[in-house]
């Protein structure tokens, strides 16, 4: 961890990307365990949900469930540690994969959204986009036998109750055109948005090096943030609990608990 410290201090404008470890404190659980490996049922995919009613019903019977949970997760001390070490200037930007906000409830500022974010809902059709909170009350009212439902959470703020029959479900439409509404989180199987990535990539451009928290990078979105600073020969820093796929490639990393490494960075520089 020493190593780890050591380079942290040495830079300054780290561009940070953040991923599921991060939250894990919070209650959020992680999709995959310290080898990398699945540990959890599949979500609805993208195109699953735009076409398919049932894969609608699944979803928000799923998510109706998950949403108590997500909307009372708090920041832990990791969301904390790095708004305070952005106000440091030690942190240029912090891209997170995650989709809870607990970021920016944190503090943290210049923050990038990677994946969206499943606090706010938008109509595919109309665009209309509004609070996810309002929402809750028009599913429970209207779908009782789900309401006091319990399930594991999941990442992505669903619940794991597939289990369970949820073909009677009733589904939200968009109040002013009809059309389908979904959270603002980027589904498996859909992009992320061009601007977005865009900006993330000017980000990394400007930043001194990169530092990786709590991500196995197991997914190309959250991987090429390493290939671009390989590319720009800047230092990469990795602080997961876990094997991550730029392991390699990595100057320094650390299996060290993210919390604890973070705080003792803030120490050495406040």
């Amino acid at each position: 961890m020493l190593n780890v410290i050591a380079k942290l201090i040495q830079n300054k404008q780290w561009l940070v990307v953040t991923g599921a470890g991060v939250s894990a404190d919070s209650g959020v659980p992680t999709y995959r365990d310290d080898k990398g490996i699945w540990q959890r049922k599949p979500p609805v995919k993208h195109q699953e949900f735009v076409q398919q009613h049932n894969a609608r019903q699944r979803f928000w019977s799923r998510n109706m469930v998950g949403w108590r949970f997500m909307s009372q997760a708090i920041p832990n001390e990791s969301h904390s540690v790095l708004a305070e070490l952005e106000k440091l200037g030690h942190i240029r930007c912090l891209v997170t994969q995650n989709v809870d906000g607990l970021h920016q409830r944190a503090g943290s500022q210049h923050v990038i959204d990677l994946h969206g974010r499943v606090d706010t809902v938008s109509c595919i059709s109309c665009h209309l986009k509004f609070p996810r909170s309002p929402l809750q009350r028009w599913l429970e009212q209207n779908n009782p036998d789900f309401a006091s439902l319990a399930g594991t959470i999941a990442p992505d703020g669903d619940a794991d109750i597939d289990e369970l029959d949820y073909s009677s479900m009733k589904v939200p439409d968009c109040e002013y055109c009809g059309g389908i509404l979904k959270p603002d989180a980027v589904f498996f199987g859909d992009s992320i948005p061009k601007q977005r990535v865009a900006d993330a990539e000017a980000e990394m451009l400007e930043a001194s090096g990169l530092l990786v928290v709590g991500s196995s990078l197991s997914t190309y979105s959250g991987y090429r943030f390493c290939l671009w600073a390989k590319q720009q020969n800047k230092p990469i820093v990795i602080i997961n609990q876990g094997e991550t796929r730029a392991d390699e490639i990595a100057c320094e990393r650390t299996n060290q608990n993210c919390s604890s490494v973070l705080q003792v960075w803030l120490n050495q520089v406040s």
